[in-house]
């Protein structure tokens, strides 16, 4: 796997191979459940007198769709277009099968757009929610992706992530010329932007816990650095470029340290450095490989990647050093360690026969259960609200992203238009 092996040599960060051209990811959704709650989400009412650059409607509906939790209704199926609670016909809505409707407005005031949602339990014909949210044109899409959120959160008692973010990094080719670019976008693959491009490799982007800042590694010079960039503003600064190995960032809950693993002091140990001060604290201390940690949410342990005991397996260790203990025995491959969001199951990378997977694994019991039928799974990245993971994988030799409900099974695909996309980090929620 390229997450730990790279560790051996830099250059097997070279296996992201194909040309890609800088676009948004597309959707693929390939499962959802037959649990799945039905929602009529009705087109929204345009009473602008102009044409509008998003479908708001149809955001939502895309959204709530992804999660698999809830099943929109097709719109060929519907019987009438209301966009208010007064043109609602509830019989109507009960013989299709729904169980919620969202109905809703577009109304444009002085350059100002204001979008009107209402949802409906349609059998007790109550309003469930009812509001009216301001903005731009160009807020659109991000109006929609509230909208998801309050609407998810209503029906599901789970906190919506539709207005959260998702890094990844690609490969261009130009000309036989490779350019890795670091690139960040909407949950649903939508506005890309370009954070950061180079001619050598970018790995391991990790998100601040504000949601402002990325951390990763560049090989830029041609040898490894992590680097800290504020998103917005694009100010870059580098953290860490000691000799060897500078590698596997990653935020402290509170966002005052970075563990990371370096080899300036011989093998690869886990370290973490206070971004104030720029003091190290070694916490590992062993010959051989330590790697990709990953911070408790209480920020009082980190588990990481180790072959001390021969083979690649899971260790935990007290934040402030001491001894680790070993979590994993089952497999001789489980690497690339992530917290569920209480801190009481781990997500990592176990290999299977010859293929990888994504495993859960409680840390009472200590059985892994595999999550993920894809065969070169690496590099989850859990959703802030704990319910979806995202992770790279291979279909037809390409790499591309996918999702994975952790309780609903949901799957889908984001693969880019053209080549491979590796990398994922998935956003904490954006403090604005």
């Amino acid at each position: 796997m390229l997450t730990y092996r790279g560790l051996l040599t830099w250059t097997a960060v070279l296996l992201m191979t194909a040309g890609l051209a800088r676009a948004d990811l597309v959707i693929e959704i390939t499962q959802g459940t037959r649990s799945a709650i039905p929602i009529a989400v009705v087109p929204f009412a345009n009473e602008t007198g102009a044409g509008l650059s998003e479908d708001v409607a149809s955001i939502i509906g895309e959204n709530l769709l992804r999660t698999g939790d809830l099943k929109p209704l097709a719109r060929d199926n519907m019987l009438s277009l209301p966009s208010d609670g007064e043109q609602v016909i509830f019989r109507d809505w009960s013989v299709l099968g729904q169980r919620y409707l969202l109905v809703g407005a577009v109304s444009r005031s002085v350059g100002i757009y204001r979008v009107r949602y209402e949802l409906f339990d349609v059998q007790s014909r109550q309003r469930v929610l009812g509001k009216e949210i301001a903005g731009t044109e160009s807020q659109l899409r991000d109006i929609a992706h509230s909208i998801s959120d309050l609407v998810y959160e209503s029906l599901t008692g789970i906190p919506g992530v539709f207005g959260t973010r998702i890094a990844y990094v690609t490969l261009q080719d130009r000309k036989n010329k490779p350019r890795y670019v670091l690139e960040v976008a909407d949950a649903d693959g939508r506005r890309s932007q370009v954070i950061f491009r180079s001619p050598q490799p970018i790995i391991s982007p990790a998100w601040s816990p504000s949601g402002t800042k990325l951390a990763y590694v560049s090989f830029e010079g041609g040898r490894p650095a992590i680097y800290v960039q504020d998103v917005e503003s694009g100010v870059r600064q580098k953290v860490a470029s000691h000799r060897g190995i500078n590698s596997a960032p990653n935020w402290s809950p509170d966002g005052s340290q970075l563990a990371m693993t370096l080899s300036k002091d011989g093998n690869p140990e886990i370290y973490v450095q206070n971004l104030r001060t720029n003091a190290l604290k070694r916490i590992t201390n062993h010959w051989s490989i330590d790697t990709e940690p990953s911070w408790s949410p209480d920020g009082a342990e980190l588990v990481f990647t180790s072959d001390r005991g021969g083979s690649p397996q899971i260790y935990r260790v007290k934040a402030s050093g001491g001894t680790p203990e070993r979590l994993t025995f089952e497999g001789k491959y489980n690497a690339r360690p992530r917290y569920s969001l209480n801190g009481e199951e781990l997500y990592f990378v176990h290999q299977q026969g010859g293929s990888f997977h994504l495993a859960q694994m409680n840390l009472q019991n200590r059985i892994p259960r595999i999550l993920t039928k894809t065969g070169m799974d690496e590099a989850p990245s859990v959703a802030p609200n704990g319910s979806m993971i995202i992770y790279a994988t291979q279909r037809d030799g390409q790499g591309i992203l996918s999702v994975i409900g952790v309780n609903s099974g949901s799957r889908y695909f984001l693969p880019a238009l053209d080549g491979d996309v590796r990398e994922p980090a998935w956003s904490p929620y954006i403090r604005r």
